[in-house]
């Protein structure tokens, strides 16, 4: 995870957040090794702007990829920050219940967990057969 947490750190010095001045970066890795990262981009007319994890998948997908191993969030928070509802949910779409998450400070915290413990209960394609 050290890895992740590195390219997420480093992401996230490229995030646009001059309105809440919250800077987030995401990382995650796909099956066979690669990374993606992302920064958020927020925008005057919120909430239009977009998180950190929902760029790192974006950009997973661009590349042809679709299956998520790990992931790592890293923010300048006094505590690791957990994934908005939204990514959660967006994490659940291509990763598995036991993909680790890992949420991380600048200063050092770290807090692992996996998808099932951040996102209980999942809406997954196997409600709408």
């Amino acid at each position: 995870m050290d890895d992740l947490i590195a390219a997420a750190a480093a992401v996230r010095e490229n995030a646009h957040a001059p309105y809440s001045n919250f800077k987030v970066g995401a990382a995650l890795r796909t099956r066979d090794g690669q990374v993606f990262a992302g920064c958020n981009v927020e925008n005057v007319a919120f909430p239009e702007g977009t998180c950190a994890e929902a760029g790192a998948i974006a950009a997973m997908c661009a590349a042809g990829a679709r299956e998520i191993v790990a992931v790592a969030v890293i923010a300048d928070s006094p505590a690791p920050v957990p994934c908005c509802g939204g990514c959660r949910q967006k994490i659940a779409e291509f990763a598995g219940a036991d993909v680790p998450v890992m949420m991380a400070t600048t200063s050092g915290a770290r807090r692992q967990v996996t998808v099932a413990e951040l996102l209980p209960g999942a809406f997954d394609a196997g409600f709408m057969k």
